[in-house]
């Protein structure tokens, strides 16, 4: 360990990816000396982990957060639970979606790295995240340059579980059938996101268009179709 590390808090670190691969690697990293950190736990999702600490406080002060699961999809719905526990959480993902990003932070992420950044990104994010220093990699500024210059489409979680299920069905009314509302409300959650996009200069008049709008955000991917 440098004598600079070496004057810097220890931070303990958890990690929830389902790679093994990722395990190992940030596990190397962490080892590495370069900063002050230890993992302290490897897990496959992010009910393992809760398992192995069940109660908070506890003794792990960063949770290094895979959002995107085996399968494509991207579990906002964990991110929230872990925030929601005063959970540290650094996601650290493939996705480079703006609208990935930037929903990551409004969940109560502290900061989202790229998994492509790298080592030194990580590292340094995970040593922030430990102590109350912001850290903000290249993804995540453009992200929030992109926000504030050129504004992005602002769906409520109804208008986007309400897009998802239509990609994945035939029709409006197996829509309704599968979130038990009518087609009618259906029909306005959609208009409703249509306008939203227009709104903002990326207007997705039919179907293809506004999955190619949805799939750009993050808000789904291919393998959920």
């Amino acid at each position: 360990m440098t004598l600079e590390a070496s004057s810097q808090p220890l931070v303990t670190v958890a990690v929830i990816d389902a790679h093994d691969v990722v395990h190992a690697g940030i596990a190397a990293w962490c080892a590495s000396g370069e900063l002050p950190i230890r993992l302290v736990g490897a897990f496959r999702n992010s009910s393992e982990f809760m398992a192995s600490y069940p109660q908070t406080p506890h003794d792990v002060d960063v949770v290094v957060f895979d959002l995107q699961l085996d399968g494509g999809r991207l579990d906002f719905d964990s991110l929230r639970v872990l925030c929601a526990r005063d959970e540290r959480v650094v996601v650290f993902c493939d996705l480079t979606a703006d609208e990935v990003i930037l929903t990551s932070l409004e969940n109560g992420a502290i900061t989202y790295l790229v998994k492509s950044e790298g080592r030194k990104h990580l590292l340094d994010a995970i040593q922030a995240a430990g102590t109350t220093r912001p850290h903000v990699g290249p993804r995540m500024a453009r992200a929030l340059r992109n926000d504030s210059i050129l504004g992005r489409v602002r769906l409520s979680d109804r208008e986007k579980e309400v897009l998802i299920a239509w990609f994945q069905t035939e029709s409006k009314d197996e829509v309704g059938r599968r979130l038990f509302i009518a087609p009618t409300t259906v029909r306005t959650h959609l208009q409703r996101a249509r306008a939203k996009y227009a709104s903002i200069g990326r207007p997705a008049p039919t179907k293809s268009a506004l999955l190619a709008r949805a799939i750009e955000d993050g808000i789904l991917t291919l393998q959920d179709l």
